[in-house]
């Protein structure tokens, strides 16, 4: 299973995705989920991954290798929109090639993604990309995306984030989130990796992989528990009778 979020914000985007897949409890792995592709000056792309890994693995490797040559690729869309309609049409190439008949039934080949990003002339833009190569876009009411195991996560985004929620408040949301949810769902796990754009730059991403020995996500783990504990402590009891 795997979890990613990813949010757009006055100030710019945040993106975070675990690393654990699993085909069961003795098949355990590490892949990321996350991928760059930048142009220093021209456009900054983050892509997140989630759903049948050798249909996303093939989706990003296809990106990668026409990435720079005359066919469409995600350094000469002239839009993010244009740049999403890509990535659908991928994915729908992928599936198409591995389940041409749509014949095998008892395998999963879906794949969904979320694109995030700024081309230089626009504002930074974020996608949901559906299985069947559709999406959607993030706005100033719906900030934020979640693909993967995401209900667990969800309470405290929905809580905390708005669109003119700062970065760095954002970024400690989504760590958060991830520790919710992997409270809950042994199927998501550490490490983390994290990028934070900052509109307008069109630099590189700042980005992290945060592990279980990360002191600042042990710190604020400790405290979001603790202060939940102590929350729901002061809270005056219901009257229910003897």
């Amino acid at each position: 299973m795997t979890y990613c979020v990813a949010m757009r914000l006055s100030d710019g985007l945040v993106f975070a995705s675990d690393t654990r897949t699993n085909a069961g409890f003795d098949q355990i792995s590490t892949f990321r989920k996350m991928h760059v592709f930048d142009q220093p000056g021209e456009r900054e792309l983050v892509i997140l991954s989630a759903g049948n890994l050798g249909t996303s693995q093939s989706v990003i490797s296809l990106l990668q290798r026409r990435a720079g040559t005359e066919e469409p690729n995600v350094f000469n869309t002239t839009s993010m929109f244009e740049t999403a309609e890509l990535l659908g049409q991928t994915v729908r190439e992928v599936i198409r090639r591995d389940n041409p008949d749509g014949r095998v039934n008892h395998v999963d080949f879906s794949c969904s993604l979320i694109l995030g990003g700024q081309i230089a002339g626009e504002e930074p833009r974020l996608y949901n990309i559906y299985p069947e190569g559709n999406f959607i876009e993030a706005t100033e009411e719906t900030p934020y995306f979640q693909i993967g195991e995401s209900k667990y996560g969800k309470p405290i985004l929905d809580r905390v984030i708005s669109y003119h929620t700062p970065l760095d408040r954002a970024y400690q949301c989504a760590l958060i989130s991830f520790d919710s949810t992997m409270k809950s769902n042994l199927s998501v796990g550490m490490p983390i990796d994290v990028a934070i754009y900052r509109k307008n730059r069109l630099t590189p991403c700042f980005t992290q992989r945060v592990d279980e020995h990360d002191a600042y996500f042990q710190q604020i783990r400790s405290a979001w528990h603790q202060g939940i504990q102590t929350l729901f402590n002061g809270l005056q009891p219901p009257l229910i009778g003897d």
